[in-house]
This record gives structure tokens, sequence and C-alpha cells, in this order.
């Protein structure tokens, strides 16, 4: 069973789009159907699919415009559905972002199955993502509790990884040190918040570039992770 996660069902054959949803709603997926390549990607802000099936000939955008936009949004996975089985076609679609091509007239009962397939695929990728906060030129890990500036592993002990974490994790919301200390410390700590300072001293040697992001200190108050 899939759950309730969403699927966009996008087909200006309503005929066709009635079909897939009857389907993926046996299988227990939530459906919307889109007719027109012109409202794929406002109801698609607006669903927040997990998965869209596009067919390639569409009124207003074909499948090939609309799936650009969406990858100018999203990296939601997609499937496209066309008449078209011509390998030109085909690597066409995976070159603009496509995860996965069906050619018409095609079984349901693959669809589903392919369905399943990327969204099995999907998933892990989207828990690492969960773990891996981005930046410019910086990425946090906290799986594996690396982090990475320009494309190198900084050495960073587990308090100042954990710290350094925390302030991003939550961007432009200020800390007081006494707060900080709370949460990476805990509350049994019997440091005083001196300790906060140094830790984040270190942090910005080794993070010294001109970024459009960085700890800034709030003055009489305590520190913020700045994005700018």
């Amino acid at each position: 069973m899939g759950g309730m996660q969403r699927i966009l069902v996008v087909d200006d054959d309503q005929h066709i789009a009635e079909l897939i949803s009857l389907y993926l709603t046996k299988e227990g997926y939530e459906t919307k159907e889109v007719y027109d390549g012109r409202n794929v990607v406002d109801e698609m802000e607006k669903f927040s699919p997990a998965l869209i099936l596009l067919d390639l000939m569409l009124p207003g955008l074909d499948g090939y415009q609309v799936c650009t936009e969406i990858r100018k949004r999203s990296s939601v996975p997609v499937i496209m559905l066309t008449a078209k089985g011509e390998t030109f076609d085909k690597v066409l679609g995976l070159e603009l972002g496509a995860d996965d091509y069906m050619v018409k007239p095609f079984d349901p009962k693959e669809l589903v199955a392919r369905v399943k397939a990327v969204l099995r695929r999907y998933e892990p990728k989207k828990q690492e993502d969960k773990n891996v906060l981005r930046f410019p030129n910086l990425e946090i890990n906290l799986s594996n509790y690396t982090v990475t500036y320009h494309g190198k592993n900084l050495e960073f002990p587990p308090k100042e990884f954990e710290l350094l974490h925390f302030l991003a994790e939550h961007p432009n919301q200020v800390f007081t040190r006494e707060q900080l200390l709370d949460r990476i410390w805990g509350y049994e700590y019997v440091g005083d918040t001196r300790t906060v300072d140094v830790h984040v001293k270190r942090i910005r040697e080794k993070l010294n570039g001109e970024e459009p992001w960085g700890i800034r200190t709030v003055w009489s108050v305590g520190y913020k992770f700045e994005v700018k």
C-alpha cells in the first residue's frame, strides 16, 4: 500500500487521467488531476505531491516545458507518459529531469509498479536530505557529523558541530548564550556562557570566507545563523 502519498496526474485526456487515478486510489494513493500544462506548477505547489505523472502532449505548455518549470522549483520525481516511443524523446525527457518514462498504451498495473519503484528510490534520498543542511559552499551533514566547505571536509569536534548545526537549522533565529548552553551542553552543564563564545570563535575561524551566511553576534543577546 502506498499510504496517503499524493500523486498529481497530468493528462489532457480526462478519461485516461481518471483511469490512472482509479488504479492509484485503489493502491492507497491520493490523486489530483490536471488537464492543462499551464496549471501544473500552481497545482503542484498547492497539492505538494510525492510524485507527478506527466503526459507530454498537453495544451498550453507541453510536457517538456512543464518538466523544465517543475525542475526550477522542485526535485519531486516525475514519470513522463507519452505516445512517443522514439529514443530521442525518451532521452530528452530524462535529460530534462524526468525519473522514468512510459509509452502509451500501457498496462495500468505496470504504471502502478513504476510509481512504487520510483517512490522507493526517492525515499532514501529524501531521508538523507533531511539530515543535510545546504547553503552556498557549505554542507552540514547530521548523519556522519561532517562539515563540507568549498568542497573540503573540515574537522569539527562534536560540540562545535552540534552548535553549528543547531544554529543553521534555525536560520535567522536569535538564541541567548544560556539557551545554547542548555541545548548543546545540557541543563546540568556547570560551565559559564563564555564556553559558547569560545566555540563560536573556533567555528568562525574555520568558516572564514565571505559568504551570504554566517554566525552573527546579536549584541547583549546572543547569536544567530544569518542567511541573507
